[in-house]
């Protein structure tokens, strides 16, 4: 039996049109990283996710990773073992979106109200130059992406290291 699995969580956000703005990745080992729009790097995003062994979303499968994978060019799903927390959710009854099933099971946001939709919103109005728009656009992926291990953990996919 091996250490503990190396896992990576991973969420974006996108304009109106599906164009990436954000990428963000969770790892509890690492910390958090986002790249924006235009300054996404491939071989920076390799290198943060070297050494993990599993992947982890919500309705990635269907969303996030195919848009990487179109627009940066780098097929995630080819290169890491791939987790959709969307269906070990549906798997416990609990639909929705992820702010729904966070809200379901106590899981704490302080960007609580903002959505996808609003998320398209601070885009543009960061577009216009206002600047606090990317700095809550940044805050509520980086709660996504942190709250995709809170979610994990609650739902038992994976167990907290203990650290000795």
């Amino acid at each position: 039996m091996g250490g503990p699995l190396i896992r990576a969580y991973i969420d974006i956000e996108t304009d109106e049109g599906r164009g990436l703005t954000v990428l963000g990745v969770f790892r509890p080992d690492r910390g958090c990283r986002q790249w924006i729009r235009p300054n996404f790097s491939r071989i920076d995003l390799l290198n943060y996710l070297s050494g993990v062994e599993c992947l982890m979303s919500y309705n990635g499968a269907r969303f996030d990773l195919p848009i990487v994978k179109d627009q940066l060019r780098v097929e995630l799903e080819a290169m890491f073992s791939h987790r959709d927390l969307m269906l070990d959710c549906w798997a416990h009854n609990l639909k929705g979106g992820l702010k729904n099933v966070e809200r379901i099971l106590g899981i704490h946001r302080d960007t609580e109200g903002i959505d996808g939709l609003a998320a398209i919103r601070l885009w543009n109005a960061y577009r216009r130059g206002e600047a606090e728009a990317l700095e809550t656009l940044l805050r509520y992926n980086r709660e996504d992406v942190e709250n995709l291990e809170a979610l994990a953990l609650k739902l038992g996919v994976v167990t907290r290291e203990v650290s000795l």
